[in-house]
């Protein structure tokens, strides 16, 4: 059949207001909206349906089909055309409906006589509430400009419907526009609490306020120049000059990447020429390729997905003439995002922010570090999160367990909130065993250090009695600032840490950037196997000069004190005796300027890689410490990407094969009288640091929330009784003995 008529959809829209201006009756309203598209689209059916609370599709309104079928026709999810589309999310356009295998016939509808069938989604924010469809008897296929028209129309309803333009939200009651019911969402735990209060989306679009054009070609220009302004932002990121805090170099590459995509850039104009504003446009594309990506079996295309959600979120703040970084948290917030880079989370205000609830992430990347420093909860890889919490809700984040409550129930929140106060009550056991030092039953002295790596860490090292901090993470003032840290200001932090410390020790680790931590003012090459790349001490080797600048800053910052440096990722003894030659170097350096000098200098190495395990006789020799990173060190024993959701939880640290690696390193060190700790989040559980103890070592750094859990551990342990209680579980042939070792504590009335 052909089009006879070619209104478009800025004509049709107008109509549909014109419809709606009359008032009246809510069902009269929806009847003239779909009498009104099917006259434009020439259809001798027009159909609206809107999706209940229950997921149910049910028929509100209809041009063509019987009355009587209206409120009457349900579909249950997934049933049917109308349900394959909602599942879909996008258009499904056929010239025989009926011969279709997911037609579902309704005979109350009357629809027997109509073959070809058109249906598009009702979608927002990336949902699909309802389905709207038109149909003719003649068998044929509808066009692309139709299948557009009707897309744009699908848009601008879904706004008006959820606006209560179309009727009023009380007539809508049981209508699921967006999500309202109390849902329980399992995740992983990235960063220990329990946190109550109000979700705040991260980078929340601006949701456009005007959907229709008055002028077209002056909407066409304010695209092209938002375009133009997205496209010099990112360029500038790219080229150092304007460095965006806490993205990787190739989640810019991918901004940029899709920024000047003609594909893109040519469905925004599209959309702007069928007679939406600039903003409505970014909204209707980005819905439409949210849907596609999402569903894509390619797990880098959708990985992409949230640069494409950054990339609109950007482009519509453009468009409103908002600067970043100008929103205010409420009081008792909980912020919610797809992912979040570290310095993202340190740019809000950590008073109110309480917790932190991410959709994808990993309890490795360095925005579940910095939550774990800041004490701030955080659960990650809730599947879908954006699309089922709306801003405001009330919400509590789980990090116990790895579990999220949006819109809670309140016998959930007083649950939650029981569980708070004796959490509170152990905070205040744990502060009073502050300054108790940490000696086991039978006498042995553990040393409880902190890991640290950002300015406010500092303030825990009085608050958990930590005897030091057994890991400072170096890489952070690089990766929070928008160009390479010069020599003063990395002097100035190492000096105020050391100060901050006192008469404590602080072992200071080199630069371990690369892999995911790449800085966008720093030239990259994207690698396929990021982890096992350029990366950490391999960087600072190839590039001496940033190595030596670091040490050099080091130096200067100890002046008369200890300095303890030690180098990461170190696989061959051989980079290891070329980093310590570089300390050489950068001390004579110093002194043939008589500048000042530490008092000494001790230089260490973390055991990260197997391959330093069965070259230890080589490599104790020439340290004068080290320290095993277990989170390194275990990936890559049971070559499993930790910062990989399907393969991280495919090993225990609680194995044999784990245990035995660690206790082959302990014994070394106890051999040649090798000082040495381990400073991974091992170290920071109480089971995990009972087992550790048990297998000979004393020197602990963590995370600061884990010394008052850990400290009261060692002081319920007796170390000798756990030593030999060990002894069986690392001969077992199970793939993990962590219930062997709960049992073991249990029996050893030990606090874990």
């Amino acid at each position: 059949m052909e089009r006879v008529v070619a209104r478009g959809p800025r004509n049709l829209l107008r109509q549909i207001r014109e419809a709606l201006a009359g008032g009246g009756p809510a069902q009269d309203r929806l009847d003239k909206v779909v009498r009104v598209i099917a006259g434009s689209m020439v259809a001798e059916v027009c159909s609206l349906y809107l999706r209940r609370a229950a997921g149910d599709m049910e028929l509100f309104a209809t041009e063509g089909l019987k009355r009587e079928a209206v409120h009457v026709t349900r579909m249950k999810p997934g049933e049917g055309l109308v349900g394959e589309i909602m599942r879909q999310g996008r258009p499904i356009n056929l010239s025989d409906a009926p011969s279709n295998p997911h037609f579902s016939y309704h005979p109350e509808t009357g629809e027997d006589p109509y073959h070809a069938f058109l249906g598009v989604p009702l979608l927002r924010g990336g949902r699909a509430i309802g389905v709207l469809v038109v149909q003719n008897r003649t068998e044929r296929i509808y066009d692309e400009d139709e299948i557009d028209d009707l897309q744009t129309i699908a848009m601008v309803l879904a706004e008006m419907v959820a606006a209560g333009e179309v009727v009023g939200q009380a007539e809508f009651k049981g209508v699921e526009l967006q999500p309202h019911r109390p849902e329980r969402l399992k995740g992983m735990r990235f960063a220990d609490g329990l946190a109550i209060g109000v979700a705040v989306l991260h980078e929340a679009p601006v949701a456009p306020e005007k959907l229709l054009a008055d002028d077209s070609t002056h909407e066409a220009k304010r695209l092209e120049q938002g375009l133009q302004r997205l496209r010099r932002q990112i360029d500038e990121m790219l080229d150092g000059s304007h460095g965006l805090v806490g993205q990787t170099f190739e989640v810019l590459e991918a901004y940029r990447m899709f920024a000047h995509s003609r594909g893109w850039n040519r469905s925004l104009e599209d959309a702007v020429r069928s007679g939406l504003t600039a903003e409505a446009a970014v909204e209707r594309v980005r819905s439409e390729q949210r849907v596609q990506m999402s569903q894509t079996r390619d797990a880098y295309l959708r990985e992409r997905l949230h640069d494409l959600e950054d990339l609109a979120d950007r482009l519509l703040r453009i468009l409103a003439g908002e600067t970043p970084g100008s929103r205010v948290l409420p009081e008792d917030a909980v912020l919610i995002a797809r992912n979040l880079g570290p310095a993202d989370l340190l740019e809000y205000d950590r008073t109110k922010l309480r917790g932190l609830l991410l959709e994808e992430g990993s309890s490795a990347s360095h925005a579940s570090i910095v939550a774990r420093a800041l004490g701030i909860p955080c659960v990650g890889r809730l599947q879908n999160l954006r699309d089922r919490v709306n801003a405001g809700d009330p919400v509590i984040v789980d990090g116990e367990i790895g579990e999220a409550f949006l819109r809670p129930r309140p016998d959930v929140i007083e649950a939650v909130q029981a569980r708070a106060a004796v959490r509170e009550q152990r905070r205040a056991e744990f502060d009073r065993l502050r300054d108790t030092p940490a000696f086991t039953r039978d006498g042995g002295k553990v040393t409880l250090l902190m890991n640290a790596g950002l300015a406010v860490d500092l303030e825990s090292l009085e608050m958990t009695g930590a005897e030091g901090i057994g890991l400072f993470r170096t890489e952070f003032q690089f990766m929070v600032a928008e160009e390479l840290p010069r020599l003063d200001a990395q002097t100035a932090l190492y000096a105020r840490v050391m100060e901050a410390a006192g008469d404590r020790p602080v072992t200071f680790r080199t630069l371990d950037l690369g892999g995911d931590k790449v800085l966008p003012y720093l030239q990259a090459e994207r690698e396929d196997n990021p982890a096992l790349g350029w990366r950490a001490i391999r960087m600072g080797l190839d590039r001496p000069a940033l190595l030596r600048m670091q040490l050099r800053a080091l130096i200067a910052a100890a002046r008369s004190r200890e300095l303890q440096v030690m180098f990461p990722l170190v696989a061959t003894v051989d980079e290891f005796r070329t980093a310590r030659s570089l300390v050489d170097r950068e001390l004579a350096w110093a002194q043939r300027r008589g500048r000042p000098i530490p008092e000494r200098v001790r230089v260490g190495v973390m055991i990260e890689t197997p391959a330093l395990i069965w070259h230890l006789d080589a490599l104790l020799p020439m340290t004068d410490f080290i320290s095993v990173g277990t989170n390194d060190l275990m990936q890559y024993l049971f070559a499993a990407d930790r910062g990989n959701p399907r393969v991280s939880d495919r090993y225990d640290l609680l194995s044999p094969p784990a245990l035995r690696a660690l206790k082959t390193i302990g014994d070394a060190c106890a051999d040649t009288g090798t000082p040495v700790s381990v400073c991974g989040e091992m170290a920071g559980r109480p089971l995990e640091a009972f087992a550790l103890i048990a297998l000979g070592f004393t020197r602990l750094s963590m995370p600061p929330a884990g010394i008052g859990p850990v400290k009261a551990m060692v002081l319920s342990l007796d170390a000798g009784a756990a030593r030999r209680g060990l002894t069986a579980a690392l001969k077992s042939g199970a793939g993990s003995v962590r219930n062997e070792i709960e049992t073991l504590a249990r029996k050893l009335n030990v606090a874990v």
